[in-house]
């Protein structure tokens, strides 16, 4: 087979021809690095060998991209970084990350638990779903969430002085209610905390 053009298309990709065919597209920084330019001799396995090669570099980008914006579980950076390699080479890109200590699955967790508590306001069963949902194991999401102090009627509290007045109103309740379940908090830390307002409300009038 003969490699018998090479075009450079966007986002430092170059569509690779071979036999006067297209035949893929890598990218364009490894191809010039490689022995191989138009007129070169290629087979299936150097084909295949430079094409691992254009991955594996676009993966390194792509993860080095995404964590200089924050911090990522090792999960969700490789599910991001899939939507632009394949599965192979953006796991071992990952992988990689976390060899050099740029990926750590314990410091993301501690420090996203604190935000969903104590930002966000989300009970732990609520912070704990959402660091499972990231990737975080289940016994990790649940040694760091026992480490945070955490009262859950404090936090009730905030949610309800920053976005429900009037709890005496059955609609206001309701909804009140509604959203802090879906936030994991209890019944029996909800309803302490609104029959508090409700009191206040009471001898407000």
């Amino acid at each position: 087979m003969t490699i018998t053009n090479v075009v450079p298309k966007r986002k430092g990709l170059s569509a690779l021809y071979i036999d006067g065919e297209f035949a893929v597209k890598i990218d364009t920084e490894t191809f010039l690095i490689s022995k191989f330019s138009v007129g070169s001799q290629i087979d299936d396995e150097q084909l295949k060998e430079l094409i691992e090669s254009s991955n594996t570099k676009r993966a390194k980008e792509k993860a080095l991209w995404l964590i200089s914006y924050r911090d990522h579980s090792k999960k969700e950076l490789e599910e991001k970084v899939r939507n632009s390699c394949d599965r192979d080479s953006a796991k071992k890109a990952v992988e990689r990350l976390e060899e050099l200590g740029l990926v750590n699955d314990e410091k993301f967790a501690r420090n996203y638990a604190e935000q969903l508590l104590n930002v966000k306001h989300l009970s732990k069963k609520g912070a704990k779903y959402k660091l499972v949902e990231k990737g975080i194991d289940r016994d990790l999401a649940d040694m760091i969430l026992d480490e945070i102090y955490f009262d859950p009627q404090e936090h009730i509290r905030i949610i309800i002085h920053s976005k429900y007045k009037n709890l005496a109103d059955e609609k206001t309740r309701r909804r009140a209610v509604s959203a802090l379940q879906r936030k994991g908090y209890g019944w029996s830390d909800i309803k302490s905390v609104i029959d508090e307002y409700i009191e206040e409300e009471y001898y407000e009038e």
